[in-house]
């Protein structure tokens, strides 16, 4: 808190070692004394008494009572008291805002004092008083201190410029602070500067679309001159204001970067942090081939390995963002290997991080050195940190292919420890060596399968089950191992059970005669007697693969398994890019962008690295005037990304049904049966009666007691019955929200626009009603969007042919394109417009349904729909309640075709008609949905699948609006 900063600033103004007494008093009656006291005509026993308010104050106690006495004693000129009643002032103005108003022509007052730390605390103190009423009577004394003649006073006062800001946004601007402030960028002492620039960038944060740093390459210049004079904190207000600035070309850049890199010799973390962000930042534009490069690269590590000597907290910090920088440039500590190795006294967030870059930098030049430390890891009494340490052995391995054999070895020895944790991760890890090389190290697999029942963590049990499903050809005793598992099937968790469910399947697939029962067992496990959608979705495909095509289901169930890549866990290039802009922040600490935890009505702007070109990007408001005609802004790259051939690869798949129109071929090469395994037919599971099969223990060789239906059906049904599309109706029409006034004739000089928006014939329309409610003609009408989250954009001019007189409406229609820059919006489907005419130009904001971007190619084939509804994270579902909606399942299908949500599948299970739809956004986002809805309750529950979860909350509000309208 401001005042508890300055009570501790305080001790610089006579405070003697007694003052700890003020704090120990607890008398009765104490407040009718110290009012007493504050009265006193002897300046020394006020004194005393104000310090015996404040220290009450802060340990707790209401003092509040005392505001007039303690305000009496601002006229004074002693500075330290003068201090003690400022602080009490801006704890309690806020609870008594009128008492407070006592005080400014005081502080008004103080604002012309001879003194300039007076004049300097004066202004402070006004801006940390919150209260709207005496906000007014700050303006004229804070114009003067910003252009006071002393450098302390002129830095107080661009700091509460921000103050002010935050407080009353619009007074500021009317009074003209901000160009005030632009001012102070090129004053001549260095932490006015620094603090001119602080206050800017605090202004800038809270409206991100607003351009005032205004950043050229003079008031660069005059940043980098003031760099070398600044306080530290100083130097980090101008550094972090530096990164946000994009070179013109690769000699600007390289003018900068040398000198800001003095700063990496800085003794303040903070500072060397800063200057490595905007090196990093601006090593984008050099050429590779430039001596300056490698030069530059050389500098950037001594400051990041001395940063790794401070204090286990500081350490921690530094080794995230080395983690960043890594991923980036592994070459600049390439060779600083050593420095990363584990100490025996570091906390364990420490160790955890210095492996995690261990790997990293690993190579085939320090592998061997890398090993014998890993080795050593794992012997120690650290759970967590020996967990850790075997996973990195594994990593190794993918990573540095000449040491697999090594790192193989050196697993078995560990797996010998009988350290059942130790032996868990390593099965873990040899699962992904596999994967990596396969047909190389499967001789290993028998020492795997001693250590069978020590296993009780689920991912190493899942791991064991796919090496056994996957190398079962090679494990004599595979259905043995595998029935194991399936006696406590319901206790796995759903890792395991999936894995397990996979596993028996190939098992089957490559010894079928051995291993009917156990694929019947596992598949009744599964679909009738699982309430889990997935384990049961999954078990119906491989029932059915099973059941029509054999051979089909060994090409898809066996077929060769794509390498694991080497790096599964490095961050996503777009999103590494945007957390180097953000070193030396908490964003590079958490490894998640600011708009992923900072919360609250400020937007956060997305940064990214500059283009090796160098141009640099504008990121000044789009123009109104060049709504019309004008080209628009270059576009920023989609926040939201474009799915594209999301399903490219899950297609390669032949899940396509065969197109013959005759009763199946007859299997061969597999004693299977042409008939459903379980006897029932899944059809008339599916159908009607989910309970079991009664003729489930004939096996292969008995007829079915029910003759399933599809028996002599064509096999282009495929899965045609688990997608029943009966009793679907035509659709109804789109839904349009009824029009709704954006921006009020009050804000706008006598102009009110109302609208709404619409999608008809797949074009977008922003339906507009525009209202003149002043008394002057209105001509010249253009429009203009900010940057948004789908790229909207006007597709043409706003047509408003005639003049709109007073008292007159016009209806207009203005056709939106989906093409326009992108730029990711809080909420996500805000617009924030631009509407100029002959008279100003007005700003408004207004929300679109997201359903306007639902087009009509988005019915996915149900083979598509299946592949991609399980290859979108579990994590990426959300799940809505729809209440009081009183639709049957085929009239709420019909209802939302008309706006482009397309049903591919329906079935009843017990009741409840169960809605599987797709749709697809203009920007090439797919969404997944499953509609329950249960005859006679009104409350529908909607589960959301989608790459891009952040859409999922506009898309249930489309859903909402559309069933309930």
């Amino acid at each position: 808190m401001e005042w508890a900063n300055q009570l501790c600033e305080n001790r610089q103004f006579g405070s003697k070692m007694t003052d700890s007494k003020y704090f120990t008093t607890t008398k009765k009656g104490e407040i009718f004394e110290l009012k007493a006291e504050l009265n006193s005509d002897k300046k020394e026993k006020k004194k005393e008494a104000v310090k015996k308010v404040i220290a009450s104050m802060t340990v707790g106690k209401d003092v509040s009572a005392l505001f007039p006495d303690v305000v009496n004693c601002m006229q004074t000129d002693n500075l330290e008291l003068k201090k003690l009643v400022y602080l009490y002032l801006m704890n309690y103005a806020k609870s008594q805002p009128d008492m407070a108003i006592m005080a400014v022509n005081t502080f008004v007052k103080d604002c012309e004092d001879a003194n300039p730390l007076i004049r300097a605390l004066a202004v402070r103190t006004m801006g940390c008083i919150r209260v709207d009423k005496i906000t007014e009577y700050l303006c004229e004394p804070l114009r003067k201190c910003l252009k006071d003649e002393d450098p302390y006073v002129r830095k107080t006062a661009a700091v509460c410029v921000a103050k002010l800001h935050d407080i009353n946004a619009q007074l500021v601007e009317d009074q003209g602070f901000l160009d005030t402030l632009k001012d102070l960028i090129s004053d001549s002492n260095p932490m006015v500067v620094a603090n001119a620039v602080a206050a800017l960038s605090e202004i800038a944060e809270s409206h991100p679309n607003s351009n005032l740093l205004d950043l050229n390459p003079q008031s660069i210049n005059k940043l980098l001159t003031a760099l070398n004079e600044c306080t530290e904190w100083g130097q980090i207000f101008i550094l972090d204001c530096l990164a946000n600035y994009t070179p013109r070309d690769d000699r600007e850049s390289q003018s900068i970067c040398e000198r800001v890199t003095p700063r990496l010799s800085h003794a303040n973390s903070a500072v060397v942090l800063s200057a490595v962000k905007v090196l990093m930042k601006f090593m984008e534009m050099l050429p590779k081939d430039l001596d300056y490069y490698s030069t530059l690269l050389k500098k950037l590590a001594p400051p990041l390995v001395t940063l790794l000597s401070a204090e286990p907290e500081l350490q921690y910090v530094a080794l995230r963002n080395i983690n960043l920088i890594v991923q980036k440039r592994p070459e600049i500590l390439k060779h600083e290997m050593k420095v990363f190795f584990v100490k025996y006294n570091d906390p364990i967030y420490v160790k955890l991080e210095k492996l995690d870059i261990m790997i990293r930098l690993a190579s085939q030049a320090n592998i061997a050195q890398v090993l014998a430390e890993l080795k050593e890891y794992a012997t120690e009494v650290d759970v967590d940190f020996v967990r850790k340490a075997v996973r990195a052995i594994g990593r190794c391995a993918i990573k540095v292919e000449q040491s697999a054999e090594r790192c193989v070895s050196t697993l078995l020895d560990l797996i010998q420890t009988k350290v059942n944790y130790v032996v868990q991760e390593a099965i873990v890890v040899i699962k992904d060596i596999f994967r990596k090389y396969p047909n190389k190290y499967e001789s290993v697999i028998a020492t795997l399968c001693e250590n069978l029942d020590s296993l009780d963590e689920p991912e190493a049990r899942a791991a064991m089950i796919w090496i056994v499903g996957e190398y079962a050809e090679r494990i004599d005793n595979a259905d043995e191992l595998l029935e194991s598992f399936l006696e406590g099937f319901h206790d796995e968790s759903t890792q395991v059970q999936l894995q397990l469910l996979t596993a028996i399947v190939k098992l089957f697939l490559k010894k079928p005669t051995e291993t009917q029962e156990l694929v019947q067992q596992v598949l009744s496990l599964a679909t009738q007697d699982s309430d889990n959608p997935d384990l049961r979705d999954r078990g119906y495909i491989y029932w059915r693969l099973l059941s029509t095509d054999p051979v089909a289901a060994k090409e898809v169930v066996l077929a060769e398994k794509p390498l694991i890549s080497e790096e599964t866990d490095l961050i996503e290039p777009t999103l590494l890019e945007e957390l180097i802009c953000h070193i030396g922040t908490l964003a590079s600490v958490y490894h998640k962008p600011p708009s992923a935890f900072v919360e609250g009505s400020r937007g956060v702007m997305h940064k990214r690295l500059p283009a090796r070109t160098g141009s640099g990007e504008s990121t000044e408001s789009p123009d109104v005037g060049t709504a019309a005609g004008g080209s628009a802004p270059e576009a920023a790259p989609s926040i939201i990304p474009s799915q594209g051939d999301l399903l490219g690869d899950l297609l390669n798949l032949d899940m396509a049904p065969p197109t013959t129109s005759g009763p199946p071929p007859p299997t061969t090469g597999m004693q299977m049966g042409g008939m459903d395994l379980l006897g029932g037919g899944l059809d008339s599971l599916l159908g009607g009666d989910i309970g079991g099969s009664p003729a489930m223990g004939a096996g292969f060789g008995a007829a079915p007691a029910v003759m399933p239906a599809s028996l002599n059906a064509p096999v282009g049904g495929g899965l045609g019955d688990l997608f029943d599309l009966g009793g679907v109706g035509m659709p109804m029409g789109a839904y349009i929200p009824p029009k709704i006034v954006w921006l009020p004739a009050m804000k706008a000089k006598g102009l009110e626009i109302s609208g709404t928006f619409a999608r008809r014939a797949g074009v977008i329309q922003m339906e507009l009603i525009l209202t003149n409610k002043a008394m002057s003609v209105m001509t010249d009408f253009a429009i203009q969007f900010n940057r948004n989250s789908f790229g909207l954009a006007p597709a043409g001019p706003l047509q408003v042919l005639t003049p709109l007189g007073p008292n007159q409406t016009i209806e207009v229609s203005l056709p939106l394109s989906t093409v326009g820059p992108v730029m990711k919006m809080d909420p996500l489907n805000n617009l924030q417009v631009a509407v100029k005419n002959n008279i100003d130009v007005f700003y408004f904001s207004c929300q679109y349904p997201i359903s306007m971007l639902f087009v009509e190619d988005g019915k996915m084939e149900r083979q598509v729909f299946l592949a991609t509804w399980k290859d979108i994270p579990n994590d990426n579902e959300s799940q809505f309640q729809i209440k009081d909606c009183h639709l049957n399942s085929d009239a709420a299908s019909s209802k939302l075709q008309g706006s482009n949500i397309f049903t591919i599948a329906k079935r009843t299970v017990e009741g409840q008609d169960m809605l599987y739809m797709s749709i697809k956004l203009s920007n090439g986002i797919w969404v997944l949905a499953e509609l329950r809805v249960q005859a006679g309750n009104p409350n529908y529950t909607i589960s959301l699948k989608c790459r891009a979860p952040e859409v999922s909350q506009c898309v249930f509000q489309c859903y909402e609006a559309v069933l309930k309208n």
